[in-house]
């Protein structure tokens, strides 16, 4: 039965032995042992301990797993405060470790919005009393993310755990405001993060605008409604300067508009879900709002255009837009339903169906959620790299179970994944040197 704990702050010295020690960006893959002074990273190699463990020091038996840096997590809705019926720091942090994920990027649309100093302030000491893992944030672009003033971006930086800055849940459609919100933010050194949606082109949609959208008799989605905005966004670009980041990639337009940028030389990155690489829009006809997301799940081209642009680096991190909705929320016409499901928990084993069906390297799946995701955020993670911070996640990669929405840690359940067989999964987590969650 699984366990956890509430992090401590780390003393004294923890070896972790028989692991296969894994980092994704240096290419490290072999068997050997890690450990953790004082809740860092102080040694690690295939030759620590090979005359035993030194009196003292407590022992972490890894049982042969995979020993990596924790998950990253870099685009979650935890709704607290305000929603709190949905989820919590608490609920939604105690399912992202029992992924192996030990750092999460909260949304700011919360209720009220993270766009103050004080809500800020209030969400950094709930974290610290009741969140299993790191939370980080993106505040809020325009106050009340009604679009029209900027926040105190300087301001908000200065709570320790602002990230970057979005509005995410909605775009920004004012032009003006969003090239002042480059502006700023590259002189803070943040990242500037965007929901591409034309909502006026959108105009109301529930999901992809095809054959499905019109079988059902729902009001469809188009692609345009995301590469417009995208295209937008990468003149701003141009203009400003920084580092622009694309939420949740979901056509195969957004896709290359990002690799010319890349190509072009300019600091632009994206993030893909395991929904948007794994389902179409079909699975809407089986699974009607626990299919309901925004961007929508559109065509199987839009599907290996992310595939795609995963395997070639155009798409740099995996995370989950992890949106959490109570029953009632859901059970209703598509039309009226929530947008979102819940991901956090399931995002590594969907991840690595893209290695059991020979897409990618395990080596690239890990690294989209561990360093490269960590440098989009700058968070000092990610990585098996001696004093950085001890956050670890323990995988058997071979691992198979069956994925029942009702046996996950979220305190909601919208899912179209549920009776997925999957294989991987996290059997402890470490943050910050303390082992939060134990299988």
């Amino acid at each position: 039965m699984a366990d956890w704990h509430l992090p401590q702050k780390h003393k004294g010295k923890t070896a972790f032995i028989n692991a296969r020690l894994f980092d994704a960006e240096s290419g490290l893959d072999e068997k050997g042992a890690l450990l953790v002074e004082d809740g860092l990273i102080a040694d690690f190699s295939a030759g620590l301990f090979k005359d035993g463990v030194p009196e003292g020091v407590e022992v972490i038996d890894c049982g042969g797993h995979l020993l990596t840096p924790g998950l990253i997590d870099i685009q979650v809705h935890f709704r607290e405060p305000g929603q709190e019926h949905k989820e919590t720091l608490e609920t939604g942090s105690k399912a992202a470790v029992a992924g192996g994920v030990t750092t999460v990027v909260c949304q700011p649309n919360t209720r009220p919005v993270l766009d103050s100093k004080e809500t800020l302030s209030w969400l950094k000491q709930r974290a610290a009393e009741t969140a299993y893992n790191h939370i980080r944030v993106y505040a809020a672009i325009s106050k009340d993310m009604k679009g029209h003033e900027l926040t105190e971006m300087a301001t908000l930086k200065e709570s320790g755990i602002v990230v970057g800055f979005t509005d995410d849940g909605l775009p920004v459609m004012n032009s003006l405001l969003m090239r002042r919100a480059m502006e700023y933010a590259s002189q803070l050194g943040l990242v500037v993060a965007q929901h591409a949606e034309d909502i006026v082109l959108s105009n109301g949609g529930c999901m992809n605008e095809g054959a499905v959208s019109a079988d059902l008799g729902v009001r469809g989605i188009c692609n345009a409604t995301e590469s417009i905005i995208v295209a937008r966004d990468i003149e701003l670009l141009r203009l400003t300067g920084g580092h622009y980041h694309l939420l949740h990639a979901s056509t195969k337009e957004a896709v290359e508009l990002i690799r010319r940028a890349k190509a072009e030389g300019l600091n632009a990155t994206a993030e893909a879900c395991p929904h948007h690489f794994l389902l179409t829009d079909e699975a809407v006809r089986e699974h009607q709002s626990n299919a309901k997301m925004n961007p929508p799940l559109r065509r199987e081209e839009d599907r290996l255009a992310i595939i795609e642009g995963l395997k070639d680096g155009t798409i740099d991190a995996i995370s989950t837009d992890h949106a959490p909705h109570d029953p009632e929320s859901k059970r209703v016409p598509l039309e009226d339903a929530a947008f979102g499901i819940i991901g956090v928990e399931t995002m590594l084993p969907l991840s690595l169906l893209l290695v059991a069906r020979g897409e990618l390297s395990l080596r690239d799946v890990i690294g989209k959620m561990t360093y490269r995701a960590a440098d989009i955020i700058k968070e000092p993670a990610g990585r098996l790299k001696k004093g950085l911070r001890a956050d670890l996640a323990v995988i058997d990669v071979d691992a198979t179970w069956t994925i029942e929405p009702e046996k996950l840690n979220s305190k909601s359940k919208n899912t179209p994944f549920g009776g997925w067989d999957v294989k991987g999964r996290a059997v402890k987590t470490v943050v910050g040197g303390s082992v939060v969650y134990l299988l």
